[in-house]
């Protein structure tokens, strides 16, 4: 189980960590010529539209958690509201039982690029359209087409094929482009500029206007009203927590960052004292993500309107009962899955300490496999991954409702409010259990972040996707464990799906600040990120 990265290390300087070598570049690059963590992350982020198209985009959502130098911590959300609409008749009346995961039915209002601007105007320092022009250059000139992106591309060949935006930048020839073939989006480079002169063109006048009317036209039932509405983006609160001596930042709701926290908490002065990665461990954090699955299904909202809020399911007093029922193997188990998705993530901290950890999706690849005609703007398919059509949930669809989400972001504190880790990771469903997973290995047992982020991964099967609910339970664990890790796990009752080393997906990004201020930094071999530093 030993690792085959190497973190970076830099004293007094500053790290960016991401998915992709370009996107890296643009952060550092930003951070030497003296920007701070929010403006790399901010460059990083419109890069990584160009080289991971499938995974993220100006159509999908974001969110940041933010820790300021003298130690406030804040966050954005950005997650859009479903149509004004889409009541539960609207769909069902179609004959539906699921809302759709493509087309203009799978839509909510992207909520990226209101996202960016909060961010940007709480803690920038550099313009927008100096962040971006790099962006918007590469994207007229095409970047060439990664093997990351190709295998992307295949997925969904014939969805790409039916969209004339998608298949005219991502399949000119017909078929998947070869490794190395440019794909110019000149489209997308004229809407990054626009965007970045003024974000709120998004949401309100002519490229709203343009987005709304083709949605309307191809069914969803949009009135352009909730548009609007998700221009509205604030600084938040984070969700905070304590593990041992640490505090835990989290992104709140629609986010579920409140389900690491609960991980957390199910697990805390536990895992410190077994074996790192053995069965007993392993068991652990599984059945403690059972649980916060179970609360997501049954309980919560995704925007507080569940039975309970995450301020009622962290109670202390509902957290020790369930303590109690993990350490009896009394807790209840419900038939519910985890879905992955496409996902990336940046994380960014700077010279004064200022840190950024930031995630952005179109959910499943390209999202809807549909675009904003003649903006390059790729949507997203939030609305048919994260709302039901179970009558009564809490997670229902409704009008002017935002979906559940997958996406959440974190960073770690010490009892003096000094930083000391943040990270993130892509996955769908699995970011819930893969960040518990990084914490415990940063927390209990002091791993690096090379360490840490390339550890054998593991994953419970089932989550709760609104499209796969009641799938068979399984436990899938990388093989680097070791057979008597996996054989113990059977002997524990775990329906044991074991997965090729590296094979269990996401790719972490993680960068910890020690005592002496000393930075180390590494990205998930799983992807083809890198750590990037400048002294």
């Amino acid at each position: 189980m030993t690792a085959p990265v190497r973190a970076s290390a830099l004293s007094g300087g500053a790290m960016v960590s991401t998915s992709h070598p370009a996107a890296s570049l643009a952060g550092a690059q930003v951070l030497a010529r003296g920007g701070n963590a929010v403006d790399a992350t901010l460059a990083m982020a419109a890069l990584t539209w160009l080289t991971l198209p499938g995974q993220c985009g100006l159509g999908g959502d974001a969110f940041a958690v933010v820790r300021e130098p003298d130690g406030r911590v804040w966050t954005v959300g950005g997650s859009g509201y479903g149509p004004d609409g889409g009541t539960p008749e609207f769909y069902r009346d179609r004959g539906l039982a699921a809302i759709p995961l493509t087309g203009a039915l799978a839509v909510s209002v992207p909520g990226a690029p209101a996202a960016l601007a909060a961010l940007h105007a709480g803690g920038a320092t550099i313009g927008l359209s100096e962040l971006w022009e790099p962006a918007a250059q590469l994207a007229e000139r095409g970047l060439p087409c990664s093997a990351n992106t190709a295998g992307d591309i295949h997925k969904v060949l014939e969805l790409i094929g039916r969209d004339d935006g998608m298949a005219a930048v991502f399949t000119p020839t017909g078929s998947v482009p070869a490794v190395g073939t440019r794909l110019p989006q000149p489209e997308l480079a004229a809407t990054i500029r626009l965007l970045a002169r003024d974000p709120a063109a998004f949401y309100t006048g002519a490229l709203a206007e343009r987005a709304v009317d083709a949605l309307r036209a191809l069914g969803a039932p949009f009135s352009g009203a909730e548009w609007a509405a998700t221009a509205d983006v604030v600084p938040q609160p984070a969700l905070t927590a304590r593990y041992g001596d640490a505090s835990i930042h989290q992104t709140p709701l629609p986010t579920p960052g409140w389900m690491v926290l609960q991980q957390a908490a199910l697990c805390d002065g536990v895992l410190g004292s077994l074996p790192w990665l053995s069965a007993p461990a392993i068991d652990r954090m599984a059945r403690a993500a059972r649980v916060a699955f179970q609360d997501r299904l049954q309980l919560g909202g995704s925007d507080g309107s569940g039975v309970w809020g995450p301020g009622d399911v962290l109670r202390p007093s509902r957290i020790a009962q369930q303590r109690d029922q993990l350490a009896a193997g009394t807790e209840n188990r419900l038939a519910f899955h985890v879905n992955a998705g496409d996902t990336t993530s940046t994380v960014a901290v700077d010279r004064d300490g200022r840190a950024v950890s930031f995630i952005h999706s179109l959910a499943f690849t390209f999202g809807a496999k549909l675009t904003v005609p003649g903006t390059g703007v790729v949507l997203n398919n939030r609305l048919g991954r994260g709302a039901y059509l179970i009558p009564g949930h809490p997670n229902e669809v409704a009008p002017r409702r935002k979906p559940l989400h997958t996406l959440n972001a974190w960073l770690v504190t010490d009892h003096r409010g000094e930083l000391r880790h943040v990270g993130n990771t892509p996955g769908g469903d699995g970011q819930v259990q893969w960040n518990m997973q990084l914490l415990s290995h940063l927390l209990d047992h002091g791993l690096d972040p090379a360490a840490a982020v390339a550890a054998p991964r593991f994953t419970v099967f089932p989550g709760s996707d609104a499209d796969v609910l009641g799938q068979p339970d399984e436990l899938q664990v990388e093989e680097t464990v070791g057979g008597d890790v996996l054989a113990a796990l059977r002997a524990r009752g775990h329906q044991v799906v074991t997965q090729p080393a590296l094979g269990a997906g996401g790719s972490a990004q993680v960068i910890s600040r020690d005592e002496r201020g000393i930075l180390c930094a590494a990205a998930d071999p799983r992807q083809e990120g890198v750590a990037l530093g400048v002294e």
